[in-house]
């Protein structure tokens, strides 16, 4: 068997997210299978890393097929980019080794959020970063973001339900950039759960807004109740934006 690696790109505003559903083709990674089985004449099933959501961007996810085919990996780029919607991209085809599986070997991710902040509204970035219209405090966000680092228990940070999946996860690092009014966060860590990404930007949201303080990092993480997190950020600002292995 032969094993393809795909780098994607995508803009997920028009999307319900990158995992395929049984009633819907209005998914990443149903496009991209719909075009694959089209030029192999039979059903391709390709493993995406990350399950984005409703809304989120990729500028990194990586995916894995395996076929019988050898393929020309310049062709088949060149022939799923013809076919898929502009608002998707595969900028690289590899051939991997046969061990190769996109979600299971990955030992790292980072997300990348962006959040407009200033007094009025971006009209050209609306859908690709998050409006906050009161001046964040971005020392204070900075300071709380520390008490995330390190391996902790997030079931205050997710919409997980499953209590026999483990909710540690390791927080590697947390950047804050201000960027010409756009403030941008990223977050690296060994994985995420579900929403984690948009909840822990929620917190320091509302910490950068003297709603919370970083202090009370450490009572929700304890507490492990969703509802002390605050509002989770919005879907639109956040980017898939690497997958290390």
């Amino acid at each position: 068997m032969n094993n393809y690696k795909l780098i994607i790109q995508y803009d997920g505003n028009k999307y319900k997210g990158w995992q395929r559903l049984g009633n819907t083709d209005d998914t990443v990674q149903a496009r991209i299978e719909n075009v694959l089985s089209k030029m192999l004449d039979r059903k391709i099933e390709i493993i995406g890393c990350s399950r984005t959501d409703t809304g989120v961007h990729a500028l990194g996810q990586v995916a894995n097929f395996m076929v019988n085919d050898k393929l020309n990996v310049l062709d088949t780029k060149n022939y799923i980019n013809k076919y898929l919607p502009e608002d998707i991209c595969v900028t690289e085809v590899i051939q991997a080794s046969e061990r190769f599986h996109a979600r299971y070997n990955a030992n790292g991710k980072t997300y990348l959020y962006k959040i407009w902040n200033k007094e009025h509204a971006n009209p050209f970035m609306r859908k690709y970063s998050m409006y906050v219209k009161e001046k964040l405090n971005i020392e204070i966000m900075r300071e709380a973001s520390k008490y995330f680092l390190g391996e902790h228990d997030f079931t205050a940070y997710t919409n997980a339900k499953s209590k026999s999946k483990s909710m540690l996860r390791n927080i590697k690092s947390i950047e804050i950039k201000e960027i010409n009014n756009f403030i941008e966060i990223r977050i690296s860590g060994d994985g995420f759960l579900h929403n984690m990404a948009r909840r822990i930007i929620g917190t320091l949201i509302e910490i950068g807004l003297d709603r919370k303080k970083g202090e009370d990092i450490p009572r929700i993480l304890e507490l492990k109740k969703r509802d002390q997190t605050g509002e989770m950020a919005l879907a639109c600002g956040l980017y898939l934006e690497e997958i290390r292995y």
